[in-house]
C-alpha cells in the first residue's frame, strides 16, 4: 500500500484488483470526519486541505478577533462592512496561494494521483465560499446562538459524508474528484444554514421581543453610503495587528504541515500516517476545546474592558471574569490530562482499530502517544491564550507579535531539525516546545494583569493530590494491561483491556466529583445550563 506499482499489480488480476478496490473504498470510507487518509491521497489531500485551512485562516483569523471584541451595542453596519473585505482578501489568497501550489510545489504524477489540478482549484474556491458566510457566522457568535452553530456544523459534516460514501462507493476512481467535491458541498451547506436561519429570524416577532439589533437582511450587506465613515476605524487599527499576528500563529499551528510540504522532510507514505494520527489526536481539540476558546473569548470581551488597568474596571466584572478563568483553566487541565493517561495507553488499540495492523504496528502508536501529551498542552494554551487576546490593547497586541515572529523562526527550525533526527515523532516534539513557550508567555501576561487584585485565576493549573495519585495508578494499571493484553492477544484479551480502562476511567471521575466541587458547580452553571437552555429554545 505504497506505491502506484503495487495499485497496478493488484488491478492486473480480478480478484486483486477487487480487493484492491475495496480496500481503498474502506480506506476512502474513514476520511469522512477527518482529512482524507490511505492510499492513494495522503501527501495530496495533505496539500489540498493545506491550502484551504491557509486561505481561510489568512483571510477571516483578524478580522473574526477584532470583531468579536465589544459589546453587541455597536454600529453594525460597519463591522459588516469591515467584514465582507474578507472574501476580496480571501480570492486574493486562493488565487496566489492555488499558483503557489500547481507550479511552485511538486505536483504528484496525474497517473497516480489524478484530478489534483481541479483539487486545487476546488478547495481554493471552497475557502471563498466558507468566507462568505463570516458575517453572519460573527453575528451568531456575538450573540450566542449555540444551537445554529451546533446544527449548521453537524448538518454540513453529514452532507460531506453522505457524498463522500456515495462517490467513493459509485466512483471510487475519480480519486480526488470525490473529495474536492464533498468539500464544496460542506462549505456550501454551512454558508447556507446560516444564511437561511437570519433569514427566517431577522424581523421575526421573536427577534423583535429580543430587540436585535440587525432588523433586515439587507443590513447585512455591504453598506456604500458617503454619510459616514464605511468602517470603525478602531476596528480596522486592531484588526491590522491581529492580522501581523495571525500570520505567525498559522506558521505555529500548522507549520509541520509547511515544513512538510515545501522542504519533503517525509516520505508521501509517512506524511499520511502523521496526518491519520493527527486527526485522531486532534478530535478532541477541534470539538471541545476551540468552541470553549470561541465562546469564553466573547465572554472575556464582552466583561472586560480592553487594555484598561484591573483597578479602573469594574470590580465585580474583574472578580467574574477571574472565577471563570480559573475554572476554565481547572477544566481543560483535567480534560487534557485524562486524554494524555487514557491516551498513552490505549493509543495502539485505538489505531488498531481504525486501520489494522499497518497502523498499529508501526510508528503510529508512538506518534499518539506523543500527541496525547501535545493535547494537553494545546488545552491550557487555548483557554489562556483565550484570555490573553481578550485583553489585550492593540500596543500590547503588536508587542506579542515580535514575541511570534522569534517562535515561528525557532519553531521551523526545531520542525525541520528534529524530523531529522527523530522522524515524524520529531514535529509534535517541536509543537510541544511550541506550545509550552506560548503557555509560559501568557501566563506571565495573566499573573501580571491581576497582580494588583486579591484573585488568582492560575490557581486553576493545580490539582488535589489525591487526583494526581489516581492518575498515576491508572496510567501504571493500564500500561500493564496494553503490555499484556494488546493487541495481538485476540478479542477477548482487548475487551479486558476496555474494561480495565473503563473501570480506570470510573475512579478518575469519582474522584474528580468529590475533590472537585467548585469546578463541578461550574461545568453545571456555565457550561451544561447555557448549553441546554439554548438546545430547548
Amino acid at each position: 500500500m505504497h506505491a502506484p506499482a503495487e495499485a497496478a499489480a493488484a488491478e492486473g488480476s480480478s480478484v486483486a484488483g477487487r480487493r484492491w478496490r475495496r480496500q481503498r473504498q474502506r480506506w476512502a470510507l474513514r476520511t469522512c470526519f477527518g482529512r482524507p487518509a490511505g492510499w492513494p491521497l495522503p501527501a495530496p489531500s495533505c496539500r489540498l486541505m493545506l491550502l484551504y485551512s491557509t486561505v481561510v485562516f489568512l483571510a477571516r483569523e483578524a478580522f473574526r478577533r477584532a470583531c468579536l471584541s465589544g459589546s453587541t451595542r455597536r454600529n453594525w453596519t460597519k463591522t459588516f462592512n469591515l467584514l465582507w473585505t474578507i472574501v476580496p482578501l480571501g480570492v486574493c489568497w486562493s488565487v496566489f496561494l492555488g499558483w503557489v501550489w500547481l507550479d511552485i510545489l511538486e505536483v504528484p504524477d496525474e497517473n497516480a494521483v489524478p484530478y489534483y489540478n481541479f483539487g486545487v482549484v476546488a478547495f481554493g474556491l471552497s475557502a471563498v465560499i466558507e468566507l462568505l458566510g463570516e458575517p453572519f457566522w460573527v453575528l451568531a457568535q456575538v450573540h450566542l446562538f449555540v444551537r445554529l452553530k451546533v446544527i449548521a456544523e453537524s448538518l454540513s459534516i453529514i452532507c460531506k459524508c453522505f457524498l463522500t460514501v456515495i462517490l467513493v462507493v459509485t466512483y471510487p476512481h475519480w480519486g480526488l474528484y470525490i473529495f474536492s467535491l464533498a468539500q464544496l458541498l460542506y462549505t456550501s451547506v454551512l454558508v447556507l444554514c446560516y444564511i437561511m436561519y437570519f433569514m427566517m429570524f431577522l424581523g421575526s416577532p421573536e427577534a423583535t421581543k429580543k430587540s436585535f439589533p440587525v432588523t433586515r437582511m439587507i443590513s447585512v450587506l455591504p453598506n456604500f453610503g458617503q454619510d459616514e465613515e464605511f468602517v470603525n476605524w478602531e476596528e480596522a487599527k486592531l484588526t491590522w495587528s491581529f492580522f501581523k499576528q495571525s500570520f505567525l500563529k498559522q506558521v505555529l499551528t500548522e507549520g509541520e504541515r509547511y515544513v512538510m510540504t515545501f522542504l519533503n522532510v517525509l516520505n508521501f507514505g509517512d506524511q499520511g500516517v502523521y496526518d491519520i494520527v493527527n486527526n485522531l489526536g486532534s478530535l478532541t481539540a477541534r470539538f471541545i476545546f476551540l468552541p470553549i476558546e470561541e465562546s469564553f473569548y466573547v465572554y472575556f470581551a464582552k466583561v472586560l474592558e480592553r487594555g484598561k488597568d484591573t483597578r479602573f474596571q469594574k470590580q465585580d466584572d474583574i472578580s467574574m471574569a477571574a472565577a471563570v478563568l480559573e475554572s476554565l483553566l481547572k477544566l481543560v487541565l483535567l480534560i487534557g490530562l485524562t486524554i494524555t493517561v487514557f491516551g498513552y495507553a490505549y493509543s495502539q488499540l485505538a489505531l488498531d482499530l481504525y486501520g489494522g495492523s499497518m497502523l498499529s504496528l508501526g510508528s503510529g502508536p508512538s506518534l499518539l502517544r506523543c500527541y496525547s501529551l501535545y493535547v494537553l498542552l494545546l488545552a491550557v494554551n487555548g483557554v489562556t491564550e483565550c484570555f490573553t487576546f481578550a485583553s489585550m490593547c492593540k500596543e500590547e497586541v503588536d508587542r506579542y507579535n515580535f514575541v511570534m515572529l522569534a517562535l515561528s523562526l525557532v519553531f521551523l527550525c526545531m520542525s525541520y531539525f528534529l524530523t531529522y533526527w527523530q522522524g515524524s515523532i520529531g514535529f509534535i516534539f517541536a509543537n510541544c516546545f511550541n506550545m509550552g513557550i506560548r503557555i509560559a508567555h501568557s501566563i506571565r501576561y495573566i499573573h501580571n494583569y491581576f497582580a494588583q487584585t486579591p484573585y488568582k485565576p492560575l490557581k486553576g493549573l493545580l490539582i488535589s493530590p489525591l487526583l494526581l495519585v489516581v492518575y498515576v495508578i491508572c496510567g501504571v494499571a493500564m500500561g500493564f494491561s496494553e503490555v499484556f493484553l494488546c493487541c495481538d492477544k485476540g478479542w477477548l484479551a482487548r475487551l479486558i483491556h476496555v474494561a480495565v480502562g473503563a473501570l480506570c476511567f470510573t475512579a478518575t471521575l469519582a474522584t474528580i466529583f468529590f475533590t472537585e466541587t467548585k469546578l463541578i458547580h461550574f461545568v453545571k452553571k456555565h457550561i451544561l445550563s447555557r448549553y441546554t437552555k439554548e438546545v430547548l429554545k
